[in-house]
């Protein structure tokens, strides 16, 4: 006996059903069961992060003692480097604050680093998003900055109990204001999912038509305060090509951004006390 033509996709009406379902219901009970599913992954990831860290501390047991002497004398030198920085930095410090006193400038608004471990990368999203092993129990507030020893990672995109989602600049969700070294021109940069995941790109718009770049003399975006969100300087990518737009009035052209950006296994969360919050940004 033949079957009907009903019988072939019988299977697929449950998933029909589901899928109807979903799209019918409210957002909030949306954005409730998103939250509660991501809450009840996030232990497992912490729980596989904890364990990569004490596989990579065994790993190191098992070295040999001139391995670990060699280690320590590099890490010997850096410390001194820091010493040095550190030295500096206060000196810079002290000067912007006598600077302040001196011209009745309101003072700057202050953060301190919160340092978080990446816990997991979902394949799909790998040049979007990340996920961090710090949450609003330690302060952390969508809109916070995110950096590492390299420059800008991205912004805390959403916060939960006991992790953060951080989307990355490398995303083509993620906007900031910027500049190129050495200058004020206040410049603006987007996310763009264009070279692979060996090559995280971006693109920059507005740059000024006086502006000139080339492979041989690049030029390096830092970023700004004026987004109330970074503080000036950082390192974001580099530029070494631009076109015209299609206004004709400004040039855009792609940004570099250091590779680093995909295999980072810590990072850095700029965290600014109640009265100075970042606003929060898309």
């Amino acid at each position: 006996m033949a079957r009907k033509p009903v019988d072939h996709i019988r299977p697929y009406f449950p998933l029909a059903g589901l899928f109807l379902a979903w799209i019918l219901l409210p957002i909030p009970i949306k954005k409730a069961l998103r939250k509660g599913f991501h809450e009840f992954q996030a232990p497992s990831w912490e729980a596989l992060s904890w364990g990569r860290d004490l596989q990579n501390f065994w790993s190191v047991r098992t070295q040999s003692h001139s391995e670990l002497i060699s280690q320590g004398r590099d890490l010997a030198r850096l410390n001194g480097a820091y010493r040095l920085q550190v030295m500096e930095n206060e000196s810079l410090r002290q000067e912007i604050k006598r600077m302040e006193t001196l011209l009745d400038l309101p003072p700057r608004p202050r953060y301190h680093y919160e340092v978080a471990r990446v816990t997991h990368r979902q394949i799909g999203t790998w040049w979007h998003e990340m996920t961090v092993r710090k949450g609003r129990d330690h302060g952390i507030l969508e809109g916070n900055g995110v950096v590492y020893a390299g420059g800008v990672v991205g912004k805390v995109q959403k916060v939960y109990s006991g992790t953060s989602v951080v989307r990355l600049v490398t995303s083509p969700g993620f906007r900031m204001p910027a500049t190129f070294q050495g200058q004020t021109q206040p410049l603006y940069i987007q996310g763009w999912q264009g070279g692979g995941l060996n090559k995280p790109q971006g693109r920059v718009r507005n740059v000024p038509i006086s502006t000139q770049v080339s492979p041989d003399s690049p030029g390096y975006l830092v970023s700004t305060s004026l987004g109330q969100v970074f503080p000036n300087g950082l390192h974001i990518g580099k530029v070494e090509q631009l076109e015209q737009a299609s206004n004709g009035l400004f040039q855009e052209g792609t940004v570099t951004f250091p590779s680093e950006l995909y295999n980072l296994n810590e990072v850095a969360i700029l965290v600014y006390p109640s009265r100075a919050r970042p606003a929060k940004n898309p």
